[in-house]
């Protein structure tokens, strides 16, 4: 809604009632008019259209958010431009007061109201009221102090040992944060769910090893669903109930993996409940995983699928080409080994569901290159991973090497088809037919067809040639040898 001036919006204000519901998104559409001009469009759609006004009084906007996240997040990333918007339109007197919805479970909106800072100040954000790691004698002291106490991590699992690609950006990130700043963030919960071997325990193990490194907290405690639930119920058999729910209680960071293993378990169910609302009511932090967006596992109450959804679900995606590449390389780089990209292009083209498969392909081929002695070349490595890449071979096409030879030069296949006698066109041309001739049982005559409707005398020089240049050339030798092993992945 396109305003004139802050003093047209506030000469319309309603003086016997301020806290007209219609004079708040007034001001409101002012103010976001401004923060419009300042965030990308995706931004806005995403964190300031859900936004509602309730009311304005006495120089004080009321706004709904839908969560306790979207407050947390509006405040740490765009207090600045809310805090200019509002001195425009209201002035530097002017106040805002988030509402807050709480709650949805139970039919109606449980909500609570909280400022924000007033926006005459700086919009500098306040300091974290974690506490700074300790530093050298403080750090000291602290290591000499440190309570014995088993988190059950595993010190591999670190965030510089995971690799960050598109299908994991969003929980990489999230996760960083909570190691950061455990409790005090509005990530908490924080949930992460997808299939099997994605990287939810590294990840989940990452965030409790960054926290103990950085000396937030020696209270960390990673534990499996099925444990939790099998030590819950030696508890009660032992009588011990009593001291198992003051140990989880006491936890500052609590990581429990595969939630989905507590469906129709209603004892232990009841437990986590107190132990959650203990824990989150005390800012302590709390991580879960799951193979399964919350909303999709059966058999939990549904008070406690209200709780893990406060905070932030996020998921893991299988890896893309790119960060399959990636993992790959990483896993060499640990072993102190070098492999031909035929090999790594293989592993990554035919693994493309799990990250433990990925890294189990490498750890495979290494332990098998050490006990025989052999070179790991594209043969040796079929063999030795055939029992988790299971290969369909199906028949090499013209298309395919079509394909491979435009990939290489650069091409289109009008232009391999063609009449173009541009010399990279030509050569390109002549290299497919060669390799059509080698590599399938096709007639001369079909391939002169595929490629342009050529005569077999046609496709018989282009091969002759080719065979020529390959005895007198080391770079069309090795351009052949490199397209046969592009071709051949390909055809996998």
């Amino acid at each position: 809604m396109p305003y004139t001036s802050p003093q047209d919006i506030l000469q319309t204000r309603p003086e016997a009632h301020p806290v007209k519901a219609g004079f708040a998104q007034k001001v409101w559409d002012a103010c976001l008019e401004i923060i419009k001009e300042k965030i990308n469009n995706q931004a806005f759609k995403t964190w300031f259209t859900p936004i509602t006004p309730l009311n304005f009084s006495d120089n004080e906007l009321t706004i709904e958010v839908p969560s306790q996240f979207f407050y947390e997040w509006i405040e740490e990333n765009y207090s600045r431009y809310v805090k200019e918007a509002l001195k425009e339109i209201i002035g530097a007197e002017g106040k805002l007061m988030y509402s807050i919805v709480m709650d949805k479970s139970q039919g109606h909106p449980v909500t609570i109201e909280l400022p924000h800072q007033n926006i005459a100040k700086s919009a500098e954000p306040p300091a974290s009221t974690i506490p700074s790691p300790p530093q050298s004698a403080d750090r000291e002291r602290f290591e000499k102090n440190r309570i014995k106490f088993e988190s059950h991590l595993n010190p591999k699992y670190t965030f510089s040992s995971l690799i960050r690609g598109d299908c994991n950006s969003l929980a990489f990130a999230a996760s960083k944060s909570v190691a950061q700043n455990p409790g005090q963030n509005a990530f908490n919960p924080l949930v992460i769910y997808g299939g099997v071997g994605l990287g939810k325990t590294h990840m989940m193990q990452a965030i409790g090893n960054q926290v103990r490194e950085n000396c937030i907290s020696e209270y960390v405690l990673y534990v499996s669903s099925e444990k939790f639930a099998i030590d819950f119920v030696n508890a009660i058999q032992n009588g011990n109930i009593q001291e198992f729910s003051s140990f989880y209680r006491k936890i500052d960071v609590l990581i429990i993996d595969d939630i989905q293993f507590f469906a129709g378990k209603e004892k232990t169910q009841e437990e986590i409940f107190h132990i959650f609302n203990t824990l989150h009511q005390s800012n302590k932090q709390i991580i879960l995983s799951s193979d399964r967006p919350i909303k999709e596992i059966k058999g939990i109450e549904d008070r406690l699928i209200s709780r893990f959804n406060w905070g932030l679900s996020v998921d893991l995606q299988p890896p893309d080409y790119e960060t399959r590449k990636a993992i790959i390389q990483s896993k060499l780089e640990q072993n102190g080994v070098n492999l031909d990209s035929t090999i790594v292009d293989f592993i990554a083209t035919n693994v493309t569901q799990n990250v433990r498969e990925l890294e189990g392909c490498i750890v495979k081929l290494l332990a098998a290159h050490s006990l025989f002695n052999q070179e790991i070349d594209l043969a040796f490595t079929k063999s030795t991973l055939k029992d988790i890449i299971r290969i369909q071979s199906k028949q090499l096409t013209l298309e395919t090497i079509e394909k491979a030879v435009c990939s290489y030069f650069s091409i289109t296949p009008n232009d391999l088809k063609g009449k173009s006698k541009k010399k990279e066109i030509a050569t390109g041309r002549q290299i497919a037919m060669y390799l059509s001739k080698e590599l399938t049982d096709s007639s001369l005559k079909t391939i002169g067809l595929h490629f342009g409707g050529r005569d077999h005398s046609t496709v018989i020089h282009g091969c002759n040639t080719v065979s020529k240049k390959m005895e007198q050339s080391m770079e069309i030798r090795n351009t052949i040898e490199e397209l046969k092993k592009r071709i051949e992945i390909m055809s996998m």
